[in-house]
């Protein structure tokens, strides 16, 4: 099953939610340091973008710092928990959109952002989402990409069995497991980008790049769009 698809027909909405809801202590401190990472670096922003929001983890924490922020996700079921979820605001759009493929205009939004290896975890074209993030962003402007960290790979493996235990996701097939990738049985998979691998990916754009490690358990591109790229 493609990850996209798993997403949309199997892991979404409550059930997704249930997946931070029971998180260990150090991934909820991953998650909260990247949400930190974010927010200090599109503070103030008008026009601001995530990349596969979910029901909305992320867009909540966001909010209160930019003007308007924006999501899509490919989850029927996810967007409609993150109407609920947002409700305590009125700065945020949502679209049911492939990040892939999207249907902004050029030079849009100030701030593009995909955290939580969301790169990976689409199971999309990365080229493809890498031309699509620069596409929809000004001139200037910010894009931000993460992957884990390999420092945190046991915590992040426990987390998934613990997953897997509920009924969240497959079985874990433990012989396939191992070096930063997941498998499960019943057909996901859950890769990580390296620096070195963002690092080549946007060059590819004629765009340079800053690699941040964040509390030693994501890994971020930062990237400013300039002129030249498109």
């Amino acid at each position: 099953m493609r990850n996209g698809t798993y997403y949309e027909d199997r892991l979404f909405a409550n059930k997704l939610l249930k997946c931070y809801e029971i998180a260990p202590h150090r991934i909820k401190q991953y998650l909260d340091a990247e949400i930190q990472f974010v927010v200090d670096e599109v503070r103030g922003a008008n026009l601001v973008l995530e990349l596969g929001c979910g029901y909305g983890r992320v867009l909540k924490a966001v909010s209160p710092f930019v003007s308007i922020i924006v999501g899509n996700d490919i989850s029927r079921g996810s967007l409609e928990l993150a109407k609920s979820y947002m409700k305590p605001y009125r700065n945020y759009r949502i679209f049911r959109m492939d990040a892939s493929n999207m249907a902004f205009r050029m030079c849009v939004f100030d701030a593009v952002f995909c955290i939580q290896n969301g790169i990976s975890a689409f199971g999309v074209d990365t080229k493809r989402l890498i031309a699509e993030s620069i596409r929809v962003t000004k001139n200037g402007g910010l894009i931000l990409f993460s992957s884990y960290s390999p420092k945190i790979w046991e915590d992040r493996l426990d987390w998934f069995k613990k997953q897997s235990l509920m009924g969240l996701l497959g079985e874990i097939d433990e012989e396939k497991t191992r070096n930063g990738t997941i498998v499960c049985k019943d057909g996901f998979r859950a890769t990580t980008i390296s620096s070195g691998q963002f690092i080549e990916l946007f060059h590819e754009f004629g765009l340079d790049v800053s690699i941040i490690e964040v509390d030693e358990s994501s890994i971020f591109c930062k990237v400013i769009k300039k002129k030249k790229s498109i």
